[in-house]
């Protein structure tokens, strides 16, 4: 029996006690660098499930699903358009963790929905959503309380655990822990109210996905998350969830009802999660080393930490001195060019993966379309790493960042941030939006 054919019979077990017939058609569906999402028919209803395919992976989290589907539910009655939770899996049902809910019109793809988007409308749907996730009752759900002080200890122990050798990640936490905002009173906060898991039709919102990381806290996170350059997609330039500007978000948050806008909170979220996200990357690395998931697209995932530095630079450098700023940045290392002789272990990976391309993509569809393209990635980083040789490391320079010996002021450092930063991205994610923009500002024409 395959693992297909496992799923299937468990979801038939769920669905049966909700009166719905068998699954048909069930398809993987891509992204979902957590939790895996299965799209089926069961008569004439459309559904997803949404699952981690082992109790293991569950381990750690804040709020289970079953938090979760009473968060969805509450938010749902709140007016937000969240998803219709069908039915709940049970452990006898064997394939995991949680729930099938009713699918919702449209499509998460964000540069589709960047594309046809009138931004003047469009921010204003996203932020009629976030005023009324923020304003959802969650009395009586166990909805974990986020307490930012020790949330950012957290995040340091994960740092030094994941290596602590990062200088773009030390400054981020130095700043970090020396711009602590006050208490707030709390709202119920998405956690990854971003493009990608909102669902669009025709340019309109139709659909909030993902509550997996909802908590109380402070909703200025929610704002912020959304407006990381990485959830810009094609447009890095517009901050404002890749259609507007910040001062235009905050506007379209207050007439919707929304409490008044704090910008330095905006700040701190915005680099706090950034900083998050960048330990988000190097955590599915680790999951993959302990053999939690072996699949490809977790160690290139985990690569995508270089987006992370970049952009955690750019939001930092204005500390530095200005003599700093207009500091030239020291010359990349030369690459390695190609010999005469036997082909190279990069040319050999190059070769990998135009065959890839030629002979084994037109075979696969599906979900196999997106494992295929993952994995020509993958062949592509290495390939870049051996030929460019880019360092992201430097445990001495971490340690003295964290002991506040070296910082923005320190004479050189961040030209030479500077350049560690564009080499890393350039052989991990070369086709980063916002790699062009900061090799534009850093390098110059």
């Amino acid at each position: 029996m395959t693992g297909l054919d496992e799923l299937t019979m468990g979801l038939a077990r769920a669905l049966a006690r909700i009166g719905l017939p068998v699954p048909e058609g069930l398809e993987r569906l891509s992204g979902g660098a957590n939790m895996e999402s299965w799209r089926f028919r069961a008569g004439d209803a459309i559904c997803v499930l949404r699952r981690a395919p082992s109790l293991e992976m569950m381990a750690g989290r804040p709020m289970d699903h079953a938090g979760e589907v009473q968060v969805v539910r509450a938010a749902g009655a709140a007016g937000v358009l969240a998803p219709e939770v069908l039915i709940e899996l049970e452990p006898a049902d064997g394939i995991g963790s949680g729930y099938v809910m009713r699918a919702i019109s449209g499509s998460p793809d964000p540069n589709a929905f960047l594309a046809k988007a009138d931004p003047a409308i469009a921010i204003r749907d996203i932020a009629r959503e976030l005023v009324a996730v923020h304003r959802t009752d969650c009395t009586g759900i166990p909805v974990p309380m986020m307490d930012t002080a020790a949330a950012l200890g957290e995040l340091r122990g994960r740092f030094l655990a994941y290596g602590g050798d990062r200088p773009i990640l030390a400054l981020a936490l130095k700043w970090l822990e020396a711009n602590l905002p006050p208490p707030i009173t709390p709202r119920l906060v998405h956690g990854d109210f971003r493009l990608g898991n909102l669902m669009f039709e025709q340019g309109r919102l139709t659909g909030v996905l993902d509550w997996e990381l909802a908590h109380l806290g402070d909703w200025h996170e929610d704002l912020a998350f959304g407006c990381m350059t990485v959830w810009r997609f094609s447009r890095p330039d517009r901050p404002g969830y890749g259609l507007t500007s910040i001062a235009e978000l905050a506007r379209a948050y207050e007439e919707a009802g929304g409490e008044r806008f704090d910008p330095a909170r905006f700040r701190f979220w915005t680099i706090y999660r950034t900083f998050w996200w960048a330990l988000g990357c190097l955590q599915m690395g680790g999951f993959w080393r302990a053999g939690h998931d072996r699949a490809v697209e977790r160690v290139v995932v985990a690569r995508r930490t270089a987006e992370q530095e970049l952009d955690l630079l750019l939001l930092l450098e204005e500390l530095a001195p200005e003599a700093e700023r207009a500091r030239p940045l020291p010359l990349a290392a030369d690459p390695l060019l190609p010999g005469t002789g036997e082909p190279s272990g990069a040319e050999i990976l190059t070769a990998i993966s135009e065959w890839l391309a030629s002979d084994i993509k037109p075979l696969v569809s599906g979900r196999g379309k997106f494992d295929l393209a993952v994995a020509r990635n993958a062949l592509g980083i290495v390939a870049r790493e051996i030929e460019q040789r880019p360092v992201a490391t430097d445990a001495a320079l971490t340690a003295e960042i964290l002991a506040g010996q070296a910082s923005l002021a320190t004479p050189g450092l961040l030209a030479r941030l500077r350049r560690m930063a564009l080499s890393k991205l350039s052989a991990d994610m070369p086709k980063y939006p916002a790699l062009a923009m900061a090799r534009a500002q850093w390098e110059g024409p």
